[in-house]
Protein backbone atom coordinates (compact mmCIF):
# COMPACT_ATOMS: atom_id res chain seq x y z
CA UNK A 1 0.00 0.00 0.00
CA UNK A 2 1.32 3.57 -0.61
CA UNK A 3 1.72 6.17 1.17
CA UNK A 4 -1.09 8.52 1.11
CA UNK A 5 0.86 11.93 1.90
CA UNK A 6 1.17 14.77 -0.67
CA UNK A 7 4.40 15.90 -1.58
CA UNK A 8 5.62 19.75 -1.84
CA UNK A 9 4.92 19.31 -5.56
CA UNK A 10 1.47 18.16 -5.05
CA UNK A 11 2.27 14.40 -6.24
CA UNK A 12 1.41 11.70 -4.24
CA UNK A 13 4.14 10.07 -2.35
CA UNK A 14 5.74 7.04 -4.00
CA UNK A 15 6.87 5.36 -1.09
CA UNK A 16 5.02 2.32 1.10
CA UNK A 17 2.62 3.25 4.11
CA UNK A 18 4.48 1.85 7.33
CA UNK A 19 2.70 3.66 9.15
CA UNK A 20 -1.06 3.17 8.77
CA UNK A 21 -1.30 4.82 5.56
CA UNK A 22 1.54 7.12 5.83
CA UNK A 23 5.12 6.39 5.28
CA UNK A 24 7.91 7.59 7.85
CA UNK A 25 8.54 11.12 7.08
CA UNK A 26 4.18 11.76 6.62
CA UNK A 27 3.26 9.77 9.50
CA UNK A 28 1.73 12.30 12.29
CA UNK A 29 2.60 9.58 14.73
CA UNK A 30 6.53 10.69 14.04
CA UNK A 31 6.56 14.36 14.14
CA UNK A 32 8.42 14.76 16.87
CA UNK A 33 11.10 11.36 16.39
CA UNK A 34 11.60 13.29 13.25
CA UNK A 35 12.35 16.48 14.56
CA UNK A 36 14.72 14.73 17.35
CA UNK A 37 16.73 13.01 14.06
CA UNK A 38 17.00 15.81 12.40
CA UNK A 39 18.34 17.72 15.55
CA UNK A 40 20.50 15.18 16.01
CA UNK A 41 21.93 14.32 12.88
CA UNK A 42 23.01 18.32 12.57
CA UNK A 43 25.07 17.82 16.01
CA UNK A 44 26.65 14.37 14.42
CA UNK A 45 28.45 16.24 11.69
CA UNK A 46 30.24 18.39 14.18
CA UNK A 47 30.57 22.14 14.69
CA UNK A 48 26.84 21.59 14.91
CA UNK A 49 26.41 21.64 11.08
CA UNK A 50 24.81 18.75 9.07
CA UNK A 51 27.25 16.59 6.97
CA UNK A 52 30.55 18.29 8.12
CA UNK A 53 31.79 15.67 9.66
CA UNK A 54 31.48 13.27 6.18
CA UNK A 55 32.64 16.79 4.15
CA UNK A 56 35.96 16.80 6.34
CA UNK A 57 36.79 12.88 5.86
CA UNK A 58 35.74 12.72 2.20
CA UNK A 59 38.45 15.72 1.75
CA UNK A 60 41.13 13.75 3.91
CA UNK A 61 40.14 11.24 1.55
CA UNK A 62 40.89 12.83 -1.83
CA UNK A 63 43.92 14.59 -0.22
CA UNK A 64 45.74 10.88 0.72
CA UNK A 65 44.43 10.00 -2.94
CA UNK A 66 45.65 13.04 -4.77
CA UNK A 67 49.36 12.24 -2.67
CA UNK A 68 49.18 8.50 -3.66
CA UNK A 69 48.56 9.28 -7.25
CA UNK A 70 51.53 11.36 -7.37
CA UNK A 71 53.42 9.18 -5.66
CA UNK A 72 52.60 6.63 -7.95
CA UNK A 73 51.18 4.28 -5.53
CA UNK A 74 47.80 4.21 -6.73
CA UNK A 75 47.03 3.77 -10.64
CA UNK A 76 45.24 6.25 -12.13
CA UNK A 77 42.13 4.16 -13.37
CA UNK A 78 41.51 3.40 -9.58
CA UNK A 79 42.10 6.96 -8.35
CA UNK A 80 39.35 8.47 -11.64
CA UNK A 81 37.20 5.88 -10.52
CA UNK A 82 37.47 6.81 -6.67
CA UNK A 83 36.77 10.68 -7.66
CA UNK A 84 34.31 9.24 -9.64
CA UNK A 85 32.38 7.71 -5.90
CA UNK A 86 33.38 10.87 -4.58
CA UNK A 87 31.47 13.21 -6.97
CA UNK A 88 28.50 10.97 -6.36
CA UNK A 89 28.81 11.27 -2.96
CA UNK A 90 29.01 14.78 -3.03
CA UNK A 91 25.74 15.10 -4.62
CA UNK A 92 23.90 12.82 -1.96
CA UNK A 93 25.65 15.28 0.73
CA UNK A 94 24.20 18.06 -0.91
CA UNK A 95 20.74 16.27 -1.28
CA UNK A 96 20.40 15.04 2.24
CA UNK A 97 21.20 18.76 3.09
CA UNK A 98 18.66 20.18 0.78
CA UNK A 99 15.78 17.13 2.38
CA UNK A 100 16.81 18.44 5.77
CA UNK A 101 16.84 21.98 4.88
CA UNK A 102 13.31 21.70 3.81
CA UNK A 103 11.61 19.21 6.64
CA UNK A 104 12.99 22.03 8.82
CA UNK A 105 11.06 24.85 6.97
CA UNK A 106 8.34 22.61 6.72
CA UNK A 107 7.87 21.72 10.89
CA UNK A 108 8.22 25.65 10.98
CA UNK A 109 5.38 26.21 8.76
CA UNK A 110 3.28 24.36 10.36
CA UNK A 111 4.76 25.27 13.71
CA UNK A 112 3.03 28.63 12.80
CA UNK A 113 0.18 27.48 11.58
CA UNK A 114 -0.85 25.83 14.25
CA UNK A 115 -0.08 28.93 16.49
CA UNK A 116 -2.96 31.14 14.18
CA UNK A 117 -6.20 31.45 15.28
CA UNK A 118 -9.00 30.46 13.18
CA UNK A 119 -9.60 33.02 9.85
CA UNK A 120 -12.84 34.34 12.02
CA UNK A 121 -11.56 38.17 11.96
CA UNK A 122 -9.19 39.74 13.99
CA UNK A 123 -7.22 40.79 10.74
CA UNK A 124 -5.16 37.24 11.15
CA UNK A 125 -3.63 35.84 7.21
CA UNK A 126 -4.87 32.18 6.74
CA UNK A 127 -2.01 30.59 6.17
CA UNK A 128 -3.52 27.45 4.58
CA UNK A 129 -2.12 26.41 1.24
Amino acid sequence: MRCSGITRGGARCRLGATHGSYCYQHSPETVEERRRNASRGGKAGGNGRPGRGEVTEAKGFVRGLVNKLIKGEVERDTATAAFMGLNVLARYIELERKIKEQDELEERLTELENAQPDNTGGGYRQWHR
